[in-house]
């Protein structure tokens, strides 16, 4: 805050102190020995020297420590820039040691998150974390005289995939599975059509990767980027949201109107595995709409390519996430149509920014440009499904025309917004009072299914992200990622809607010709539009590699 730099590399203000990586070295006159300053508190009249040749030294060598397991990984594209910044400070040398965990195991994590445990610096952020989120997949083990995390061999836990551990994590030792070199094959292949879509969340977190302000709007330059990869069309997966709300209301529509007890969001395919698995009993409450991604791909693959005059089995989807648990949403079954699959590859947002700079494609010198039509155009309810509290606000405006027929009193609902872990309101629509409760961060659900389990009619419904703050938090997006970050993010989002000419989802011009043109009947709405869940047991989804 005061311009002094003290290097850090485990300290998380969403996490304890733990005092590990033993970067933030500092001298405390009075006190023998150098001090780790996150975990030293301040008293009066102390005097600190941030900088000496010792502590400098001393730095240099815990730098160079742990740099002695990246020997085979400096140029890996996932590699924390803050470790990178300190290297190039310090003038490190990251030949001087040898690598003492050169028989520590890698691990795949389904085909979401992978783990190179040799990198692991014993920061416990990932367990820590993994703990909030009421998933609790990570152990700790003692090997060859160090601690390693290892993924939990108990079949009564199993990961979601939610990536927490992975935007959590320093040294990169996790990180998202790379999907990157596929993507560029695919470009390269002659006779495809490559169709890029990308999150709400992204215009709003991808500048970071080029050191621009927090929180910046950079949509029509994502756009402009994508083009110079050579992509055929970029469509938004905002305009996929636009049609989640619609037919989502639809659905709590349907359940307040039969009493059915509450209906679950079904966006976030973390939070959705979590249901399967941690509590099947409430499968049944999961709202069957698709996720954006899932509705928009579904549509290029049939509406669009019909539209297009493209062959169906020519067109590659490539989804820009800001969430690991996407890639593992796209290879679900129940959501392949026509024996296809809605998406072919999602990279996160820490992917597209490096395959941007691989191909020398700087973001802020690109040429603006708008998403191509007929898929590219989304109302301000689209956009803010990026942010906690977007999926609720969204369906809510379209179930309360829908319900009602009348124009609503206020077109913000600010009570569903924020960054609090648990948000619970009380809505009049129509003159039923809709009892609902928001949620991000998944460790913090864990109460209220607990509290629908002792009343099922607690709530009507629930919108619930695993992510804190939403997917602007989420475990594909740049690190780092904290409260403030999130929020700035956040706040780019709810500007875009405030300027939208449209901001209720089902009045979206684009939404009502796809309507009125392709999904004429229930036949097909529910083909493109939904999917079915199941109780699930713990799947193979680790592997060593």
């Amino acid at each position: 805050m005061n311009g002094i730099d003290i290097p850090s590399l485990c300290y998380h203000s969403d996490l304890k102190t733990k005092a590990s990586c033993r970067l933030c070295l500092v001298s405390i006159k009075g006190q023998k020995g150098l001090q780790t300053a996150c975990s030293t508190f301040v008293t009066p009249e102390m005097d600190i020297l941030t900088e000496s040749p010792e502590i400098n030294q001393t730095r240099k060598t815990n730098l160079e420590l742990i740099f002695a397991h990246y020997k085979k990984s400096l140029g890996s594209w996932d590699l924390n820039p803050e470790l990178l910044r300190l290297a190039k400070k310090y003038q490190i040398d990251a030949q001087r040691f040898s690598d003492r965990k050169k028989h520590f195991p890698k691990y795949q994590f389904g085909p979401a998150i992978s783990f190179d445990t040799s990198k692991c610096i014993d920061c416990r952020n990932c367990v820590e974390v993994c703990h909030q989120q009421a998933v609790d997949f990570f152990e700790v083990k003692e090997k060859e005289n160090f601690f390693q995390v290892t993924p939990s061999q108990d079949k009564k836990v199993d990961c979601i995939y939610c990536g927490q551990c992975v935007v959590h994590c320093p040294v990169a030792a996790l990180s998202a599975k790379a999907d990157f070199d596929q993507v560029e094959k695919a470009l390269k292949q002659k006779g495809n059509k490559v169709i890029f879509q990308f999150a709400p969340s992204i215009r709003t977190s991808i500048g970071e990767e080029f050191n621009l302000p927090y929180g910046e709007v950079v949509t029509e330059k994502i756009v402009g980027a994508i083009k110079a990869l050579g992509a055929y069309k970029v469509f938004d997966t905002s305009v996929g949201a636009d049609f989640t709300s619609t037919e989502e209301a639809k659905e709590l529509i349907e359940k307040i109107e039969a009493n059915q007890g509450a209906c679950l969001s079904s966006c976030c395919s973390a939070w959705v595995k979590y249901v399967e698995f941690f509590y099947p009993e409430f499968v049944h409450c999961l709202a069957t709409t698709r996720s954006p991604q899932a509705i928009l791909g579904g549509l290029i693959k049939t509406y669009f390519a019909k539209k297009d005059k493209v062959n169906p089995k020519k067109i590659v989807v490539v989804s820009i996430m800001p969430c690991t648990a996407k890639k593992y949403e796209i290879n679900r079954k129940e959501l392949q149509i026509n024996g296809m699959k809605p998406v072919d590859y999602v990279l996160t947002t820490r992917e597209f920014a490096y395959l941007l700079r691989k191909r020398s494609i700087d973001l802020r010198c690109v040429k603006p440009m708008k998403a191509d039509d007929p898929l590219g155009l989304p109302t301000g309810g689209g956009v803010i499904y990026g942010a906690s509290g977007g999926v609720a606000e969204s369906a809510l405006r379209s179930a309360y025309l829908m319900m009602t027929k009348n124009n609503l009193p206020k077109i913000e609902f600010t009570e569903v917004r924020g960054m609090r872990g648990v948000k619970k309101t009380v809505i009049n629509m129509g003159g039923r009072q809709i009892k609902m409760a928001v949620i991000n961060g998944i460790g913090n659900a864990k109460a209220i299914l607990e509290e629908m389990k002792k009343d099922p009619k607690a709530y009507d419904a629930v919108e619930v992200m695993a992510c804190p703050g939403g997917c602007v938090g989420g475990g594909g997006q740049p690190v780092p990622t904290d409260g403030e970050i999130r929020s700035k993010r956040a706040a780019g989002l709810y500007e875009i809607d405030a300027k939208k000419e449209e901001r209720i989802a089902h009045l979206n011009p684009v939404v009502k010709e796809v309507y009125r043109d392709y999904l004429t009947d229930e036949k097909i709405i529910k083909k493109i539009c939904h999917t079915v869940y199941q109780a699930k047991k713990r799947e193979n989804n680790f592997k060593n590699l």
